[in-house]
């Protein structure tokens, strides 16, 4: 009895005669159920088979709906009243972040098994798709192991045969490190099988290949060296935690892997550098999805009004000039990461909002105090008096009197008379802050930028945005090979690394990375270029500090505005920065703007992160139906 393939998600393009372009096979409807061995005859019903694959593919922002798994670790606000369990009482479950999906990980075994068999194709097309499978089964491993460890190791199909017992199905789990040895020896075997193609992003291509192993080697070599911080998360099997003597090797897989992208034997990639502002440069990284971008690797491909959108930018939008009046405002960063970008000079220092003497700074333009920062910081968070599409954003949390007072209202359409007039006036911003804290608008002073739509219509609902989902990129690719040369005691190549990153950010002086400053200098540079990329979380757990940086205690305003170049540092709860204009007719600093900073009053608890939470817990239904699975320490 022949087996029947289900083609699901995409066309099996039955009436077409050649292929579309490579990306349009992720937005096409099904039509069809087709026997195997006619799916496997034709590339474009393959084509087809592997568009399913991909378009389950997992990452940190399909985990959720979008901006909630962003609206976490101290680095932002979630301003929707449905959300605030997030910053209150904030001990994550140890199920947190987990996935244990083997029924995906059987499809692509099938793919790869029926790729194998089929005498039809030609061989350039069967090479390309044994490759493409074997890169989308590798890729979602490490998915696996970074965030459960250790996890069994399934490569070929397995059959039940009937016979009542299952026990020969059952298989344990790996070693920690011997699932990233997987990824990368498959990164290795493929990356000559697919084509070196910098203008292909949806599809895997020999760059995307590399771009896995250096990220995943240069996560097994800090597993490696930073778990000797944590010997308690570990089991003796090493099912979790991997051996110190390891992580050399890993290092240097790392960054031959990075090199040879950097090199350009995988295609010409490079940072984008196209517009003058270089704020607006970096924002526009995310959303020039034209030829120009030689900087993005491997994406999740979306376009408008063909059946692949998300609604990002509808979540998070700025309320008064959001394309839907109830969709808005969600995702706030936090004051936290404001701070963290760096000045010019290479230093640290909080935004002033304060004199040396301790007298309130009188500021001209809302934008004054962010002055002379790196540049990323205005490509990543919309600050203040921000234009945006049509209008600049309106956020300030009212009238300061000369007394200290403050008038302002929970909305901006509710009007108030301030003193010594008769008039009704606005006394609040249309995006916030509100006293009460009104959800929809920012409770930060911030909204976020990076990977928000400008298009026209992308607000909508009906609509949705077609801004790709970065996987990969030239410029982690750069961080990557920076922190493995650092990690390899080569600081020299380390700084040229990272500075071109730097530099793109306006940050000219050149960083000299050294024994002393290497590992803050490391932390901190990959927070700023990638934040909201899906990275912090596995970042901190990975240099095993995330029981230091979100220790449960609350977080003072002394702890904000100190230490903020240091690695370790606490990020237990999102602060925020407000404007309020001051009122004082007459006196020289009337109407001019002061800051100050701010908890928000729906922060009640702090983040927590316990040993346990270093790998997500595997339930008890996993482990009941296989008992040879162990279960993770400190749960």
């Amino acid at each position: 009895m022949k087996k029947i393939l289900a083609i699901g998600i995409v066309s099996t393009l039955l009436s077409i005669g050649s292929c579309k372009k490579d990306s349009d096979f992720l937005n096409v409807p099904p039509k069809s159920v087709i026997t195997t061995d006619i799916a496997f005859s034709d590339p474009a019903l393959v084509l087809s088979a592997i568009g399913d694959l991909y378009n389950r593919q997992v990452d940190f922002s399909s985990l959720d709906d979008g901006w909630r798994t962003f609206a976490d670790f101290g680095e932002s606000f979630p301003s929707d009243n449905g959300s605030y369990d997030i910053v209150q009482n904030r001990t994550w479950n140890y199920g947190s972040w987990a996935i244990w999906d083997y029924g995906y990980i059987r499809d692509m075994n099938i793919f790869i098994d029926n790729v194998t068999a089929s005498t039809k194709l030609l061989p350039a097309d069967k090479t390309r798709f044994l490759a493409e499978g074997r890169f989308l089964r590798a890729n979602y491993y490490f998915e696996l192991v970074k965030r459960m460890g250790g996890v069994p190791l399934i490569t070929k199909t397995l059959t039940y045969d009937n016979g009542g017992s299952v026990s020969s199905l059952l298989t344990p789990r790996a070693k920690e490190s011997d699932v990233y040895d997987f990824i990368i020896s498959e990164a290795e075997a493929i990356k000559g099988s697919l084509p070196s193609d910098p203008s292909e992003k949806s599809r895997a291509t020999q760059a995307a290949a590399l771009a896995m192993e250096a990220r995943a080697a240069l996560y097994a070599g800090s597993i490696a060296k930073y778990g000797a911080k944590t010997p308690q998360v570990s089991l003796p099997g090493g099912e979790v935690g991997i051996p110190a003597s390891m992580a050399a090797g890993y290092y240097t897989k790392a960054l031959t892997a990075a090199k040879a992208i950097i090199s350009g034997t995988a295609g010409g990639y490079k940072l984008y550098q196209v517009l003058p502002n270089l704020s607006d440069n970096f924002a526009a990284v995310f959303l020039d999805k034209s030829s120009v971008n030689q900087e993005s690797i491997w994406v999740e491909d979306f376009k408008a009004l063909a059946g692949k959108t998300h609604g990002f930018t509808t979540s998070d939008q700025p309320y008064s000039v959001s394309d839907e009046a109830t969709d808005a405002g969600r995702l706030d960063p936090s004051l936290n990461l404001v701070e963290s970008f760096e000045k010019l000079d290479n230093t640290f220092a909080p935004i002033p909002t304060k004199d040396a003497s301790g007298n309130q700074i009188y500021y001209t333009d809302q934008q004054d105090p962010f002055a002379g920062r790196d540049a990323r910081l205005a490509g990543t968070v919309m600050l203040p008096h921000f234009f945006w599409k049509t209008a600049f954003i309106d956020i300030w949390g009212g009238y300061l009197l000369p007394n200290g007072n403050i008038i302002s209202s929970d909305d901006a359409t509710h009007l108030t008379t301030l003193p010594g007039g008769s008039a009704q006036v606005q006394v609040v911003g249309k995006d916030g802050p509100t006293p009460t804290g009104e959800p929809l608008r920012t409770q930060t002073g911030f909204y976020i930028r990076k990977y928000l739509d400008p298009a026209t219509g992308s607000g909508r609902r009906g609509r949705g945005s077609d801004v790709n989902f970065i996987r990969y990129r030239y410029g982690e690719v750069l961080l990557n090979a920076a922190e493995a040369s650092a990690e390899l005691g080569d600081f020299a190549t380390a700084s040229t690394y990272i500075n071109q990153v730097r530099a793109r950010a306006g940050l000219t002086i050149p960083l000299v990375l050294t024994t002393a400053n290497y590992f803050d200098r490391i932390v901190h540079e990959r927070r700023a270029e990638l934040s909201f990329e899906g990275h912090i979380l596995f970042d901190m757990k990975r240099w095993r500090i995330a029981t230091q940086v979100w220790d449960g205690n609350t977080e003072s305003l002394a702890d904000l505005t100190s230490n903020i170049g240091s690695a370790t540092k606490r990020n237990t709860q999102p602060w925020g920065l407000y404007p309020y204009k001051y009122y004082n007719p007459g006196g020289a600093n009337d109407g001019k703007w002061v800051f100050r900073e701010v908890l928000p009053s729906n922060v009640t608890g702090v983040l927590n992160f316990r040993l346990g939470n270093y790998y997500s817990q595997i339930n008890d239904g996993i482990i009941s139906a296989n008992p040879k699975i162990i279960r993770q320490p400190n749960q």
